[in-house]
């Protein structure tokens, strides 16, 4: 019996969970299955309607009161409230049942046909039938299809906790609620307005956001915090057209060179970002952080192993010190064409897209201001449509600059006792966790925290190789077993 087990043992909520599971494995996956197989990208708006009554419906089957909350133009968060009679206090739960957008040929299976496989595609992992009812699931297999492990995972362990919990007749002991988004892979651009015109529906003392991966050693973490996020286009101008390159190389300006040698300019060698004054202002770990960063295993050595990495940026610093650093990515870059469809021709535009995460003390807007000047600094005239002929004719070197919106990055303190009170019960359930002060990704905390003036902590549940935001997307097995314990500890809270 592992340590983990033992100490779940203790925990009544999730003791239960575990037995309720064991007794209907194949139902919790056909559920799962049911649910993975309705197609959810954020603009798709029948299918993200068909997701959101879905849930709706899950939510009233277990008896939770449960309705869509939206505002014009928005994709509907799907709301369920439990009432506890003598409550002292409000828990939220959140998570999304939108998905990244995709393109199914890069699937090993059709994304909204959702398979079981006996280990990792990368690894040779084989399409399993589901195991008969009664049958256990080995918990190294894989669930696959968009949306496993992020984010209808908890979803279904929420709803599942809620099942055994019921089962054993244990009660809650706070007011529950839930909030399922469905633009959080669209940046959730209307969260804040549904949440601000419906303050007094989603108040809660503290909101548990279930997304994102558990360590990467497999252990459990909570997360107290979520860098924010910007990013910028850039388009840079060469010729009017396409030139041959031999007829005009070494005299008309190449502007994917010339956008290689912009962003070379922005970062140096070690991966510390050049741009003046971008590290101004930022808020400096407590001393609680930094020890549980130092707390936390090192992991660096095993993931550079697994990703094939021959080196890292960050000059010798660990990655979990760095994600608490904002950082600077080229997402993508594009010129003319490339591989046997490439033409010996100097392109006529280049272009690559930004993004940005940022820490508590910096700003969205300041900073990407701080990016255009230093493109400016760079010696081009930086417009924010597409130039004309005159403009073009004018300037040396220009470039079309896009600032995409963003959220400032949160933490809530990890003294606070509610916060205190979530490391008590996770490790109840989970045993040793992995607590850190924020995560490296982004989440839209700061869309919950402004309008209703609450705190955020996040608990997730996924595997750190479930391929979220790619193809072949998956959930280990283990993963949601262990999230239905979880899920049932915290509502228990």
């Amino acid at each position: 019996m592992t340590a983990a087990l033992a100490l779940a043992q203790d925990n009544a909520a999730a003791r239960a969970a575990r037995e309720w599971r064991q007794q209907h494995e194949r139902a919790i996956v056909d559920e799962f299955f049911s649910l993975l197989a309705i197609p959810n990208i954020a603009r798709d708006r029948d299918n993200i309607q068909r997701n959101a009554e879905t849930i709706a419906r899950m939510l009233e089957k277990r008896g939770v009161a449960a309705k869509l909350v939206s505002v014009p133009g928005a994709n509907p968060v799907v709301f369920g409230e439990i009432r506890t009679p003598g409550a002292s206090r409000t828990i939220v739960f959140y998570a999304h049942y939108d998905g990244q957008p995709l393109d199914p040929k890069e699937w090993a299976s059709p994304p909204f046909e959702p398979v079981l496989r006996d280990k990792p595609v990368q690894d040779g992992g084989k399409t399993i039938p589901l195991p008969a009812a009664g049958q256990p699931f080995d918990p190294e297999w894989r669930l696959y299809a968009r949306g496993a492990g992020d984010d209808k995972a908890p979803i279904i362990a929420m709803l599942t906790a809620l099942d055994a919990m019921r089962a054993a007749g244990i009660r809650t002991r706070s007011n529950i609620k839930f909030a399922f988004e469905g633009e959080e892979e669209a940046g959730s651009p209307n969260l804040e307005r549904i949440l601000a015109a419906n303050k007094e529906l989603f108040a809660g003392d503290l909101w548990l956001m279930c997304d994102g991966p558990v360590y990467q050693t497999r252990q459990q973490q909570i997360v107290f915090g979520a860098r924010g996020d910007t990013g910028l286009d850039i388009t840079l101008y060469g010729p009017r057209y396409e030139l041959h390159s031999g007829h005009y190389g070494n005299w008309a300006p190449n502007p994917a060179l010339m956008l290689a040698q912009l962003l070379a300019s922005m970062k140096n060698a070690e991966g510390r970002i050049t741009i003046d004054h971008f590290y101004d202002g930022i808020t400096p770990l407590s001393p609680l952080e930094k020890r549980a960063i130092a707390e936390a295993p090192v992991i660096d050595e095993m993931l550079a192993r697994e990703f094939w990495l021959g080196s890292t940026e960050g000059g010798g610093a660990k990655l979990n010190d760095l994600v608490t650093l904002p950082a600077l990515n080229v997402r993508g870059m594009a010129s003319s064409r490339t591989g046997n469809q490439a033409s010996n021709v100097i392109p006529a535009t280049a272009t690559a897209s930004i993004d940005i995460r940022l820490v508590p003390g910096m700003d969205a807007h300041e900073t990407t201001s701080r990016v255009v000047e230093h493109i400016r600094k760079q010696g081009f005239f930086v417009v924010d449509k597409e130039p004309d002929a005159d403009t073009r004719r004018s300037h040396a070197k220009v470039a079309l600059v896009t600032v995409r919106g963003g959220d400032n990055a949160v933490r809530t303190p990890m003294d606070l006792p509610m916060a205190q009170e979530v490391i008590r019960v996770v490790e109840s359930v989970r045993g040793p966790t992995v607590k850190l002060p924020n995560m490296g990704g982004s989440l839209p905390l700061t869309s919950i925290v402004r309008p209703l003036g609450t705190r955020v902590i996040v608990v997730p549940i996924a595997n750190h190789d479930d391929n979220q935001h790619s193809f072949n997307e998956n959930l280990r097995v283990q993963n949601l077993w262990d999230g239905i314990e979880l899920m049932a500890g915290l509502l228990v809270m």
